[in-house]
């Protein structure tokens, strides 16, 4: 008798894609026995979309030290070609070894989801949605303003269904808030930030976009809490931090390219690091972890916003001669700054050494076509930063923020929009030709070839906000 393949529970979620593999993470179901959960194996397979034979079916474990989740990675693609998949999970006394090709599999329940696959070739356009911050507030086991929310995601959907290409999303962080109302009920164990997850991720059209569009993320400081680690005390360190970065780890780490992939769908070692890059077509990424390694001090020109090894991968990454446009993805905007001296703190602005560091190795190596990536300031708006004496120095930041936000967005007069830029450098900044900022609910479209850019802005309900041209 056939096993059924059930659905999984939480995405499929289609992460790290290019030319050649996929990543998908799903996840099972707990079944508790007398002598613990059941085994809990994942399984997917892969045809492409002009064929109707599927290939061999993949086996993969689920994780219950990982709340029942797993990663798959399909391989043998062809780039820029469409593919199907289906994924599921089912149960089996069986060890991942003893489930072979010919294991009995019903996949009557199971639907046909259909992605492409990145572009090798250079010189080929690309077209990505970007954007942070989606709340949903989880209280006592239920969820408020779900639907709302949601619709940021049907929104992009439309826009694919109307045949706008879209070869992947960008999530620059806070997608979960932890901490709904600060200290009233902020999430502090294991259990409770997977729950978080699970929600949010369940959500239909948030979750049929992440299935079939290749969807790359990092994360900001509401996965762990409000501005961390600035009011971190000793007991968060060990309590609520390892609790938070295990659940990153399992929800949105996993899927993107950082730990590779070996037979029976192993990652090998375990994450050092949450930063990474990936290249799609005339696009190279550098998804930045401006979070997890903090170093505060009293002293501005003391404070670190990423570690060394981070910034050093970073500088060399800029300079590699790729020749592609270089997309710098960081949760809190590189610029513009805000005003308030608190807020500063948690941003770029905070760290004006490492700031001025990056900023130099553009400048004196002259890399075209840096374009910086920012959430976190629940508005969206272009700014440039110029060098005088330097007049082919040119870097671009485009913000896009949030998702979704139940209360009021403010108005754009606590930042810094034109003027000198904070870099400890020998060299002078300025930021200019700010555009007037987007501020309600939103999410960017950015389609990219070689010579130049198209940034639009969309409202949560999908009507054009804001566009422009960007030369490079």
């Amino acid at each position: 008798m056939d096993v059924k393949v059930r659905p999984v529970s939480v995405g499929p979620i289609l992460g790290a894609t290019d030319g050649s593999s996929a990543r998908i993470w799903g996840r099972g179901v707990w079944e508790m026995t007398d002598s613990g959960p059941r085994r809990c194996f994942g399984v997917a397979r892969l045809r492409p979309s002009s064929s109707s034979h599927y290939r061999q079916p993949v086996f993969f474990k689920m994780n219950p030290n990982f709340d029942m989740t797993g990663v798959v990675l399909l391989d043998d693609l062809e780039a820029e070609r469409s593919y199907d998949y289906q994924m599921g999970y089912f149960f089996s006394e069986l060890d991942l070894s003893g489930l072979s090709a010919d294991y009995p599999l019903d996949w009557s329940g199971i639907e046909h989801i259909s992605f492409r696959s990145g572009a090798e070739d250079p010189s080929r356009a690309r077209s990505l949605v970007f954007g942070s911050c989606r709340y949903l507030l989880r209280l006592f086991g239920g969820s408020w303003f779900d639907q709302r929310g949601d619709k940021t995601f049907r929104s992009i959907l439309r826009q694919i269904d109307q045949g706008l290409q879209t070869d992947l999303v960008l999530m620059l962080g806070d997608q979960i808030y932890a901490d709904d109302l600060g200290f009233l009920a902020p999430d502090q164990t294991l259990d409770e930030y997977n729950a978080r997850y699970r929600d949010a991720f369940s959500q239909p059209f948030i979750r049929e976009l992440m299935s079939h569009i290749p969807t790359y993320m990092t994360l900001d400081d509401h996965e762990i809490e409000d501005a961390w680690p600035e009011n971190a005390t000793p007991r968060d360190m060990v309590v609520k931090y390892p609790a938070a970065i295990h659940a990153y780890q399992t929800y949105q780490s996993s899927h993107n390219p950082l730990l590779p992939m070996v037979a029976a769908n192993h990652m090998v070692g375990v994450p050092q690091k949450f930063w990474y890059t990936f290249r799609d077509g005339c696009c190279d990424f550098f998804v930045t972890d401006v979070r997890t390694e903090r170093t505060l001090s009293d002293d501005p020109l003391q404070c670190l916003i990423m570690s060394d090894e981070q910034l050093d991968a970073l500088r060399s990454w800029l300079v590699d001669g790729s020749g592609l446009i270089k997309f710098v993805v960081t949760s809190v905007p590189f610029f513009p700054d805000p005003v308030s001296e608190s807020d500063r703190k948690d941003k770029w602005s905070g760290s004006p050494t490492q700031r001025g560091q990056v900023l130099d190795v553009i400048r004196d190596h002259d890399v075209p076509k840096v374009v910086f990536l920012g959430g976190d300031y629940h508005r969206s708006l272009t700014s440039e930063v110029v060098s005088p004496g330097k007049p082919d120095f040119r870097v671009l930041s485009v913000v896009s923020s949030a998702f979704y936000w139940p209360y009021p967005h403010g108005k754009w007069i606590g930042y810094q929009t034109k003027g000198p830029l904070t870099a400890v450098s020998a060299n002078e900044y300025e930021m200019v030709n700010s555009s007037k900022a987007v501020e309600t609910d939103n999410f960017t479209r950015i389609t990219a070839d070689p010579q130049q850019l198209r940034i639009e802005i969309f409202s949560r309900k999908g009507q054009l906000l804001f566009e422009k041209d960007y030369i490079f």
